[in-house]
């Protein structure tokens, strides 16, 4: 068994995730939301594809004054496309086709009608509010790469790229195993209890990290309980298994065992980072990933960040997360050997010239979940820990 630095687990968790890659599915828009693209996205003609206003006015040719011609307005998909002569002008709205010739868009409120005699009441620079035919982008410019989660803004801008659907990466599947005598799911504990703080939220995790959760068990503490949980037909379908708890090496502990009795293997049997040592990376037959998280909820959250987001992204053909830089506002001992994940927050700069800081949350105790809460990052500290001001790495938050 080998215990792993933080950077290097998170690169071997990212390595074996390739492994769980599937098949790509075409999908319509609407039903794209929060999906990972499998091919780059480009667009299929210009954007915008014809020369259009920008704003609501008149579409003049020359100099001016101009006479309007009433009869060559022009409306938004008309399709139509008039042609001014010189000194001719044509009305027109925001977005509309306007005509050939056209000079220049001379807005309406700088504008002067009398009769069907048309004038600037400011200098008109040529050109002016004219979004012309490729301005944005051109036909097969890349717009996203594949790998891109696609939010509001890129589905929007693949509509108007011509795009009706979209090849999307099939999720990872995920088959959630929660274990604990101890755990329950509703009511108040008894002293020795603890309510259950991963169902509710793991499969919304998994799901914003790229993958699906395919079922999910709960199971008592034993050896037999813990085998059929990982390797029985639920288990089989998924491409990766999480558990929670269990990842100790004490005769209470089951989820190492369980592994090599079904023929896995351990990859990573823990982990040089505080909280979350003893989170644990296995292989079983059938190329499958079992990922087991620590009980502590922190650490097990934590733990998440290091291995199960690598994983969902490579699945999905993703990078790792980028590691991100910032400022510490506070001083940091070091902790020879070990990384630490903290729940942090931006604090806004002393002096009020610099830019804001990272500052740890309150309530971060690996059995804590308050300051993660309230984070806006997850600060990872390297073993050498830092002085308030200096540069250290984070990562934004992965759910």
């Amino acid at each position: 068994m080998e215990e792993h630095g933080w950077e290097a687990a998170r690169a071997r968790a990212h390595q074996l995730g390739l492994g769980i890659a599937g098949t790509s599915e075409v999908l319509p828009l609407d039903r794209a939301a929060g999906r990972i693209l499998a091919v780059d996205l480009r667009t299929k003609y210009p954007m915008p594809h014809c020369a259009t206003s920008a704003m609501d006015g008149y579409a003049v040719n020359g100099t001016g004054p101009w006479l309007l011609l009433k009869a060559h307005a022009t409306n938004p998909g008309s399709g139509r496309e008039p042609v001014l002569g010189a000194g001719e002008a044509s009305a027109v709205v925001t977005g509309s086709l306007i005509p050939s010739n056209t000079t220049a868009i001379l807005r309406s409120e700088h504008s002067t009608l009398v009769g069907s005699v048309l004038s600037a009441t400011r200098e008109l620079p040529y050109g002016a509010d004219i979004r012309d035919a490729g301005r944005e982008a051109n036909t097969g410019e890349l717009l996203a790469p594949a790998g891109t989660l696609l939010r509001a803004g890129v589905i929007a801008t693949a509509a108007v790229a011509g795009h009706d659907e979209l090849e999307l990466s099939s999720p990872p599947v995920v088959h959630l195993v929660f274990t604990g005598d101890e755990v329950i799911t509703s009511g108040f504990p008894a002293p020795g209890q603890v309510r259950d703080g991963f169902s509710p939220v793991l499969p919304q995790i998994i799901t914003a990290l790229g993958g699906t959760t395919g079922s999910s068990v709960r199971i008592g503490d034993t050896l037999e309980q813990t085998i059929e949980a990982i390797d029985g037909e639920q288990a089989r379908a998924s491409s990766l298994i999480i558990t929670t708890g269990g990842t100790g090496f004490s005769e209470r502990d089951f989820v190492r065992a369980a592994v090599r009795e079904v023929g896995g293997a351990e990859v990573i049997s823990s982990i040089a980072m505080r909280p979350g040592h003893p989170s644990m990376l296995a292989t079983l037959p059938g190329d499958r990933l079992l990922v087991a998280l620590p009980g502590n909820p922190l650490a097990a959250l934590m733990a998440v960040a290091t291995l199960v987001d690598p994983i969902l992204r490579a699945g999905c053909g993703r990078p790792l997360a980028t590691l991100r830089s910032a400022q510490s506002a506070v001083e940091f001992a070091p902790l020879p050997g070990r990384h630490r994940l903290i729940p942090a927050r931006w604090v806004p700069d002393a002096t009020g010239t610099g830019p804001d800081a990272l500052a740890p949350a309150e309530h971060i105790g690996s059995a804590m979940l308050r300051g993660l809460a309230s984070a806006d990052a997850i600060m990872v500290l390297s073993p050498e820990g830092a002085k308030a001001g200096e540069p250290i790495n984070y990562l934004r938050l992965p759910w």
